[in-house]
């Protein structure tokens, strides 16, 4: 076993956990990342993602990036589709160019954040299995291998079950009663052209009977679809995922009478179906100062994924947090309490929002309801 210490430790190389240390590089001050995966390839990243003007954009110029992330958009990744059951479209928003959440991969963003980070700022295949506190704001951090690493700065990046944020607080993510089956169409326009033309261009949304299909068009022209059923906890286990065939009859037994070009869209499915609960942290998540350690992203503030500002939050957390320790340069404390202050704040409403918006999307007028807000962001923009 090896153990050694490090003045800044990042858990989690997530998009926040990486744009904490890029900041942190670009005041000149170095940081030192743990992340579980072997590798930065070790697993695909997920789906689109719309990146926000007034946050997650922010941290990108704080990490001295917005250029390069221009040059990553997705083009016409912004236009929006809401359909009912049937099919029908009820919005249609078309990408003008002029919005201010453009698209992007979040692969091909998280390999924007790694590529700019000095070699040898993240260490790989480095699962953690618990952390204390030392006395004096100082940390240690113990690994799956064994080894320990000590730090005066502990920062937990680690996503929805942290296992850094006992440390400061005793909240863990509840189910919010949403639950997602995630599956992907290849080459759409030539091998699923129905599932194609429902789906559009850009982001794609279906409701009714409090479910639905959330959708993204990807650059490579396959299309990422979230089932989404308003559900008991425990439904996703009563379906066996190794048996796509199988598992594809039980989603779609809850979408009888539904148009066949959305059914397609699970019946057609590439690949496995994976399935994922919607958890959230209680909105206005806080904890009180704990010296030498605070949390970012998911960490924090964990929320359902409606109102879109997930990763956005995430970054600008870990842009705001480098800000801060910057500003105080051998004040740790005072960095940290000036960061938390805000957090809460910027947590507390978006969380806010989010458990709005999944209430107008699943409950009983969810179509009507979510298509009022949209003809109405659309009419004031």
């Amino acid at each position: 076993m090896r153990s050694n210490h490090v003045p800044i430790a990042v858990i989690g190389a997530g998009l926040g956990g990486l744009t904490a240390p890029r900041v942190l590089h670009v005041n000149g001050i170095e940081a030192t990342v743990f992340e579980r995966e072997a590798s930065a390839a070790a697993r695909t990243q997920g789906g689109m993602l719309d990146i926000h003007e007034e946050n997650g954009q922010r941290a990108l110029r704080a990490a001295g990036l917005h250029d390069e992330f221009r040059e990553i958009i997705h083009e016409g990744g912004q236009a929006l589709r809401l359909v009912g059951p049937d099919g029908t479209v009820h919005v249609c928003l078309e990408d003008d160019g002029q919005g201010g959440r453009p698209e992007v991969d979040r692969g091909d963003l998280r390999g924007l954040l790694l590529d700019s980070l000095p070699h040898g700022t993240i260490r790989w295949g480095a699962k953690v299995t618990g952390a204390r506190g030392l006395g004096d704001g100082r940390h240690e951090v113990t690994f799956a291998d064994g080894s320990t690493v000590t730090t005066d700065l502990l920062i937990g990046a680690d996503g929805a079950w942290s296992r850094i944020r006992p440390l400061v607080s005793g909240a863990r993510p509840a189910y919010t009663g949403i639950s997602f089956v995630e599956s992907e169409l290849l080459d759409a326009d030539t091998r699923h052209p129905r599932g194609a033309a429902l789906v559009g261009g850009g982001f794609f949304v279906c409701l009714g009977e409090q479910k639905g299909f959330l959708g993204h068009r990807e650059p490579d022209g396959s299309l990422h679809v979230y089932t989404a059923v308003k559900a008991d906890e425990g439904w996703l286990d009563t379906i066996d995922f190794g048996e796509a065939p199988a598992a594809k009859e039980a989603v779609l037994a809850h979408f009888e009478g539904w148009d066949e070009g959305l059914r397609s869209l699970v019946a057609d499915a590439d690949g496995p179906l994976t399935p994922r609960r919607v958890h959230a942290l209680p909105v206005g998540h806080r904890w009180d100062r704990v010296p030498g350690v605070t949390l970012l992203g998911d960490a924090a503030h964990l929320m359902s994924p409606f109102a879109g500002e997930g990763a956005n939050l995430a970054m600008f957390d870990g842009a705001e947090l480098a800000r801060a320790v910057a500003a105080h340069p051998g004040d740790t404390e005072a960095a940290l309490t000036a960061y938390e202050q805000a957090l809460f704040l910027r947590g507390a409403a978006s969380a806010t929002e989010s458990a709005a918006s999944l209430d107008t999307m699943f409950g009983e007028d969810g179509l009507a309801r979510t298509t009022a807000f949209f003809t109405a962001h659309a009419t004031s923009s």
